[in-house]
């Protein structure tokens, strides 16, 4: 389709091209050709009369002028993919889509695993897509490409409309056989032993719990540090080694993997878990369907 003389599909190149930097790798991503994707970045670059990429070495660079289109093309593009992706009518038993979830493991593991189980019977074409937090997801979202962003409310910008899903409590973990879970654990028995602590994505993020002991005297004695929610039990298992971690997530690592849990002996900030949607996704039904199937299950694994 044209518009005032642009072939509107060339846009979708246009917005790969300038992500990725490079034409056999926009060919990858959009099912094309080599030889096509340069010809649309052709007729891309003779339709604004500008360079638009600049090759230097392997990488292209987008000009200024390509700098100032990047947020009007990629608003045209979520507006668009709103007028395919939201009906009045969403049917989940016969609808094709796929949804982005923006998460950590925890989320994954304790909710939305379950929700994907649910939705193979009665959304058997609905595919979820679930992708770890860092500046690149942030990124995507920032541009509408992820429809939902689960995290802490500490995550969460003022920019795009929230709502609350859960609150979550910590514990503490460690090894079943560990002889400090034969009793009430104190507080001194607590920081005298060797700990685990989660640091999460590219810069290293302290995770909300673990932030929190912190700021707490006396001072942990950190053993391991992992980078994932999922990986601390491994790290427990046949140590004296402790760990704080989401009730949730303790109660179903507990299926599997030798720990034990108990309740944190001191005064401990309650965690609320927060869905974030793109601004532009407020009238998608079928987003609407999946934050709701997704409270649903969180009601369910309250513990």
């Amino acid at each position: 389709m044209r518009f005032k003389g642009l072939d509107l599909n060339l846009l979708v190149a246009f917005d790969a091209l300038v992500e990725l930097r490079s034409v056999s790798r926009t060919g990858e991503r959009l099912g094309l050709s080599q030889p096509a994707v340069s010809g649309a970045l052709a007729r891309l670059r003779e339709y604004f009369n500008d360079e638009l990429l600049v090759a230097d070495g392997k990488r292209m660079h987008p000009t200024p002028f390509a700098e100032r289109l990047i947020p009007q093309v990629r608003a045209c593009l979520n507006a668009a993919d709103m007028v395919v992706g939201t009906s009045t009518t969403f049917d989940p038993s016969t609808a094709i889509r796929t949804f982005r979830i923006v998460s950590s493991d925890y989320v994954v593991a304790t909710v939305l695993a379950r929700v994907a189980r649910t939705l193979a019977a009665s959304a058997p074409r609905v595919r979820l897509e679930f992708v770890l937090p860092d500046e690149v997801a942030e990124e995507r979202f920032a541009r509408g490409e992820m429809d939902l962003l689960i995290a802490p409310s500490t995550f969460i910008v003022e920019s795009h409309p929230s709502e609350p899903l859960y609150e979550e409590t910590h514990v503490i973990v460690g090894w079943r056989e560990n002889p400090i879970f034969s009793g009430e654990i104190t507080p001194e028995q607590f920081f005298a032993a060797g700990h685990v602590s989660v640091s999460l994505g590219p810069h290293r993020e302290v995770a909300f719990g673990d932030r929190h002991l912190d700021q707490m005297q006396p001072e942990r004695r950190i053993e391991a540090v992992v980078s994932s929610f999922s990986l601390v039990p491994w790290l427990v298992v046949g140590t004296q080694r402790l760990a704080i971690m989401h009730k949730r997530l303790a109660t179903v690592m507990a299926e599997s993997v030798p720990i034990a849990f108990a309740p944190v002996p001191f005064p401990f900030p309650t965690m609320q878990e927060m869905m974030q949607y793109h601004r532009t996704r407020s009238a998608d039904d079928g987003l609407r369907w999946l934050m709701e199937a997704i409270r649903s299950v969180a009601r369910d694994t309250a513990v």
